[in-house]
This record gives structure tokens, sequence and C-alpha cells, in this order.
């Protein structure tokens, strides 16, 4: 009890760990963990995007307005009905009195996958209005109208069909009807988009260029938009210029689509389709054509966020 204690006795120092070096285990293994998070759900060949990379976001709904517009537009003539319908229906053997009643019912479908499409696409009804948007484009070469106006509506499947390859196909039947969002947008998935948005819009220029040069179609009501008498326009010498024009774009689109022909696609088809309801036409004309407008405009975004990626070493 009366013994003092002593000091404690000291503790031998714990062995300090070596730094991570540059050439260190450690360093090595921790750089191998974060390089595969970084490729998880990215494109295994292609650096991920520099900091002006552009947002999908873009591409999303420039695709989703155009497929919108589309079948809204095309809904609207079935809800007024339309007399040019007429010989579609006789295709399938139903009489002119049926095909008067049933416009309105393809109408309000149409308008219904659109508005829908707007607020809440579906990989499901994306896929029907691709398969739906080609079948009524192919009633056209069968009602004897030729198949100019097969190409020019390209924009009626192609665009739909692109979006829902943005998309991304379901992975079941539940997911082709689910609100899914869109996968990442990886090298890949943006050259096949691409592809599908060059051929839409080469063939709807090439398409409506055979209106002019092939079908020779009556065009003077919009050329007295711009203040070209009738006269004046049909016994001008250049009268298929602007076929002819059309058709030597949609060639380019296809060879070489840069950039500024894109917009210049676009700007093009906004103006001339804009001549249609100027010249006393419904301005559902207008709108149904968003394809038209969506196609260009899109691969125009795709060229640029395309050209924001690098390859790796």
């Amino acid at each position: 009890k009366g013994k003092k204690r002593g000091p404690p006795p000291a503790r031998a120092p714990s062995p300090r760990r070596p730094a991570a070096g540059p050439g260190s285990p450690a360093r090595h293994a921790k750089g191998r963990v974060m390089g595969h998070l970084a490729t998880v759900d990215t494109d295994r060949s292609f650096a991920p995007p520099s900091r002006g990379a552009l947002d999908p976001a873009v591409l999303h709904w420039t695709l989703r307005v155009a497929v919108a517009a589309c079948f809204i537009g095309h809904g609207a003539f079935g809800i007024i009905t339309k007399a040019a319908w007429l010989p579609y229906f006789a295709i399938f053997g139903i009489p002119a009195a049926w095909a008067w009643r049933l416009m309105p019912v393809v109408g309000t479908v149409d308008i219904t996958v659109g508005v829908l499409t707007l607020f809440q696409p579906l990989r499901a009804v994306l896929l029907y209005m691709t398969l739906w948007g080609f079948q009524t484009a192919c009633l056209r070469p069968l009602a004897g109208q030729g198949v100019w106006e097969l190409l020019e509506r390209a924009g009626n499947y192609g665009v739909p069909l692109g979006f829902l390859v943005l998309l991304g196909r379901g992975r079941s039947l539940a997911d082709w009807f689910s609100a899914r969002a869109m996968p990442t947008l990886t090298a890949e998935r943006a050259t096949a988009i691409a592809w599908i948005l060059r051929a839409t819009t080469a063939l709807l220029l090439i398409g409506h260029a055979g209106f002019d040069f092939a079908m020779h179609k009556d065009w003077s009501a919009y050329a007295a938009v711009i203040g070209i008498g009738p006269a004046t326009f049909v016994s001008h010498p250049l009268r298929p210029w602007a076929g002819w024009l059309e058709g030597a774009l949609g060639l380019l689109v296809l060879v070489q689509p840069t950039r500024g022909l894109l917009v210049f696609v676009c700007a093009w088809k906004l103006g001339t389709e804009a001549l249609r309801p100027l010249a006393g036409e419904p301005v559902w004309e207008f709108i149904e054509r968003g394809g038209s407008y969506g196609a260009p405009l899109a691969l125009a975004w795709l060229q640029g966020w395309r050209s924001s990626y690098s390859p790796r070493e």
C-alpha cells in the first residue's frame, strides 16, 4: 500500500504505412476500381464527354415534339374528315359511307397517341406509331399515287423509330408499357439513331423533290404567296428548280450530313411547308409534317454531340 507506482512503460511505435506513391499496388488497385465504376452504362470505346458536351435531353425533346406534332396534325384531319383519304379506305374494301364514319375514329387514335407521347412517351406506343406511320405511307402508292408519296412521308415513320431507339427496347413485356427513363446515350446508340435520321431526312427530301420533277404537282398557289403569278410560274424555264434543289439536298444529306447543311434543310422545310397555311390550307398541314423538321434538326444535334467525344487511347 505504501509502494509508489512507477511511470507506465513506453509503447513501441506502430509501423507507419508507406504512402501510396504513383507506382504502389494500393494506387493501382484504387485506379482499377474507379475505372470500373466509370465504365458502367457507358460506351467502352469512347471517353466521357467533355465539359462542353451537349445535353441529350435536347435530342429527346426534339424527337418527342416532332413525333407528337406529326400524329396530332394527322389526327386532326381525321376529326374534320378529308376526302383525300377515301382511296385509302377503298384499298381494304371499305365503302365511302363507312369511310366518312371511320375517319374521326382514326383521327381520335392518332391524337391520343400523339398527346400521350408528348406527356409520357411509352416504347409500345412508339412501336405502334412507327408501324402505323409506315403502313399509312404505303397506302399512297397502293392507291396509285406514286412511290414518291411513300418516300416524302419518311418523317412519319423514321422519326418515331429514331425516338424508340433512343429510349431503348423493353427488357420485358411490362417494360414496353412502362415509363422507364431512357438509357445512357452511348456512341453505338447515337450512331444507330443518326443513320435512321440520315435516311429519313434524305428520303423525305428526295420524295418531295419527286412531286415537282416527276409528278409535276401544281405548286402555283404556293408560288403566289411569294409574289410569283401562275402564268410566270408555269412558263418559267427553271420551273422544277425547287424539285432539283431538294433532290440534291437529299443526296448531300445521305453522303455528307454536315451540321450547317442540316440546319439549312430544317430552315428550308419550315419555310416551304409554311406556305401551305399561307396559301389557305389548314394549319394542320404544317403541323403534321413535324417529322420533316425534327429529323434534320435532331441529326444536326447528334453530329455536334458525337464531335464532343474523343476515342480512348
